[in-house]
């Protein structure tokens, strides 16, 4: 009997090798290579749906036009895909065990089930369990088709039967094609699953969303080419102890890359956050010193966030620099030009920072909040609570220009904020009714207005 045939997959790239080695030649990651058993299938046998004989076409003679987007009946959901489902789009959603996706998607089936046909595949749970979670949600699912079923032929076959508009596959992690000898969650049964569904999806012009896991250090599961192979990638995620749940978007063929929506798990499911910034911003009547209020960009619209910082005296034998919610380089990097363009020294004392709320700020619009907040812990004076600072910092101590920054000060005046320290490049045109903006273009201008802020 022949020995079967096994191939080394890279996990991070789905590049195969012949041997297994250390590092991925195809990435240059460590330590990814996995062992798979090469599919065998017969010749002349039709694997997965194939549709129709492709057609090639000329460029000039293809309609450009869109069609029309499918709301999901959730804002905040639509805004992150860029204003709904595109017909024959792949949406990948993935987050932590426990963040909602299988609770989210299963309440977007059933509102849309209403005005269209949706199938939603559960190949973790019986139909029984989908009806239970359905009614303690309190949405019966009275027009939505379900079917628990893990063969992606059987499912493509289901899906020319019913035609609907939208399919969810929950999960890609369970889903596996009879064709490969693979067991189901292996790199080659997602890839060839996921491959499968694509195709379904291109050649008949149905929105397949696909729910993903995650692996421990918070990457999706599965081999990395299942991210290029989809349109739009969507993240949830849930911060330790928190209701609120981020929904982000990390690539979307069809609309802004890193928006943001938020949601809030209830008793009843997931309920939109129409206005997140007043979640960020449940700060006390009383300030104390190391808060400071910032707006930060998340994709087409401000944020206001808060970012408190704790400076302390050395513990040990070196330094902490910590940031939760921020880049740690990147506060070590600032902490050296305080010293170097301003005189004050932090390399005797411990410097704790923290974005409010469990929110991950990757721009640089928030600098120099940072340090405004870092120096009202260490020279122990609340900054005032009407107070918003944006600004990016160079190394050489100016306070560069940010993006949107008329939307950035609109929206912190729309939040009750009476001043706004922010760079020079950004300073309005015209007034704006309500706020006074002070605009600074260097770093130690940015700190003598802060100085000369009276206390309110």
């Amino acid at each position: 009997m022949a020995r079967p045939k096994a191939a080394f997959v890279c996990s991070d790239c789905g590049a195969e090798h012949g041997k297994w080695q250390g590092q991925c030649g195809a990435c240059g990651q460590w330590n990814t290579l996995r062992e798979v058993v090469v599919a065998k299938t017969q010749r002349g046998a039709a694997v997965g749906y194939a549709g129709g004989a492709a057609r090639a076409a000329k460029l000039r003679d293809i309609d450009s036009s869109e069609d029309a987007r499918i709301p999901s009946k959730f804002g905040e959901l639509d805004r992150v895909l860029g204003g709904g489902f595109v017909p024959g789009a792949v949406v990948l959603m993935g987050g932590d065990p426990g963040a909602g996706k299988s609770t989210l998607l299963l309440q977007v089936s059933v509102a849309l089930a209403q005005q269209a046909r949706v199938l939603y595949v559960s190949g973790e749970e019986s139909l029984q369990q989908i009806a239970a979670r359905a009614e303690r949600l309190g949405t019966p699912p009275e027009d939505l088709t379900v079917v628990s079923e893990t063969a992606v032929e059987r499912v493509s076959e289901l899906v020319q039967v019913e035609r609907p508009h939208l399919v969810v596959i929950d999960s890609i992690q369970v889903m596996h094609v009879q064709s490969s000898d693979s067991l189901p969650g292996s790199v080659t049964q997602v890839r060839e699953s996921a491959a499968q569904l694509v195709r379904l999806a291109k050649q008949t012009g149905v929105v397949v969303v696909l729910v993903g896991h995650v692996t421990k250090e918070g990457n999706l599961a599965g081999p990395r080419v299942l991210e290029h192979m989809i349109d739009c990638l969507v993240m949830l995620e849930a911060p330790p102890g928190s209701r609120y749940r981020t929904l982000r978007g990390q690539k979307n063929r069809f609309g802004a890359v890193n928006e943001l929506g938020v949601f809030a798990m209830t008793d009843a499911g997931m309920k939109e956050v129409s206005n997140p910034s007043a979640i960020f911003l449940q700060r006390p009547e009383q300030m104390a010193p190391g808060s400071v209020v910032t707006v930060t960009w998340e994709g087409t619209r401000p944020l206001l966030v808060e970012i408190q910082a704790l400076v302390d005296d050395v513990q040990g034998a070196h330094p902490k620099r910590v940031a939760i919610g921020l880049d740690a380089q990147r506060l070590a990097m600032h902490l050296a030009v305080l010293h170097r363009h301003c005189g004050v020294s932090l390399a005797d004392q411990d410097v704790f920072v923290n974005v409010v709320g469990g929110v991950r700020i990757g721009e640089t619009g928030a600098d120099l909040a940072l340090l405004a907040a870092t120096l009202s812990s260490f020279r122990n004076r609340a900054l005032p609570r009407s107070l918003a600072v944006f600004g990016e910092l160079g190394l050489t101590g100016e306070v560069r220009p940010v993006a949107n920054g008329q939307d950035r000060l609109r929206e912190a005046g729309k939040h009750g904020f009476t001043c706004a320290i922010l760079p020079h490049a950004n300073r309005p045109r015209r007034a704006i009714a309500g706020i006074e903006a002070i605009p600074v273009g260097s770093l130690g201008q940015a700190l003598t207005a802060i100085a000369e802020l009276p206390e309110r």
